[in-house]
């Protein structure tokens, strides 16, 4: 079981690998992938039953993640090659022609981890809808966790998904917003404001916990109390606060950076902020 500092450490890596991989390739989404990056190192390192290998495309008795919004694949993919899935070399490939590492997950290439395609944004909360009950219907006890941004939820599937899971009462899911209030063309409430979003999740029958998801002891604490609800006849969903850019004070305060890749000076910047822990690939 890792330490708190010891998840803060590899958060650090997988925050260097992301910086690097979208320099590489000069393309990809650095912004929201640094945001999610402590939620995802807490979850594959610590919270999700989950067995990289042999890799099961069903998670039969295995805590299944979902990735809604796709375009944060460089925090997944590295997040997936860390965690023991495939190795952390083949990052170098990110967004590379015959890369299995392709700009938004896919399947069709048969990487280990990926189950779902995704980046056309308001369709995973869906899919975990029908995963989740598949489980329930298979006797599988383990949840199913799904990760979305704050500007997705302009896509009205979304709301059809949300209202799918409190009519149901799928209690085994646990939905995660990514609330940055940032989205690629400005700021959430420019573009299509959310309203309160606490409120509105309740409304549909969703137990509703807030998290600070750039402070790993809150999200490691949020995480367990969100598994501890579930079971209760009622979905739950996580509104998960955090920076777009976080770890990298010019990518900070800013949406600018959702879909813009580094050039050679600012990544050499970026990269004298993150501490390089496990070792670059």
């Amino acid at each position: 079981m890792p330490t708190v500092a010891e998840l803060q450490q590899i958060a650090s890596q997988v925050r260097r690998d992301i910086i690097r991989m979208v320099h590489g390739s000069a393309s990809g989404h650095p912004g929201g992938s640094l945001g999610c990056t402590d939620l995802l190192t807490a979850l594959f390192f610590e919270v999700l039953d989950h067995q990289p290998n042999p890799f099961d495309m069903d998670a039969k008795n295995q805590d299944l993640f979902l990735l809604s919004n796709g375009h944060i694949s460089p925090a997944y993919y590295s997040i997936l090659a860390r965690s023991g899935y495939f190795p952390v070399s083949e990052l170098a490939t990110f967004r590379k022609i015959n890369s299995r590492l392709q700009g938004h997950p896919a399947v069709m290439e048969g990487l280990p981890g990926i189950r779902v395609a995704s980046g056309s944004l308001g369709q995973g909360l869906s899919i975990a809808n029908g995963a989740a009950q598949a489980k329930k219907l298979n006797n599988d006890p383990k949840q199913v966790y799904c990760l979305m941004g704050d500007g997705e939820l302009d896509e009205g599937q979304v709301w059809e998904a949300v209202t799918y899971a409190g009519a149901k009462k799928v209690d085994n899911l646990i939905a995660i917003v990514d609330y940055n209030k940032k989205q690629i063309d400005g700021s959430t409430d420019d573009v299509m404001p959310l309203g309160d979003l606490n409120a509105k999740f309740k409304a549909f029958g969703f137990q509703v916990l807030e998290m600070n998801g750039n402070d790993m002891e809150d999200v490691l604490k949020t995480l367990g109390n969100a598994k501890s609800e579930t079971g209760k006849g009622t979905p739950v969903v996580i509104l998960m606060h955090t920076e777009m850019g976080m770890g990298v004070d010019f990518m900070m305060g800013t949406h600018k950076w959702h879909g813009v890749a580094p050039d050679d000076e600012q990544t050499e910047k970026a990269l004298a902020q993150l501490e390089e822990t496990l070792g670059d690939y």
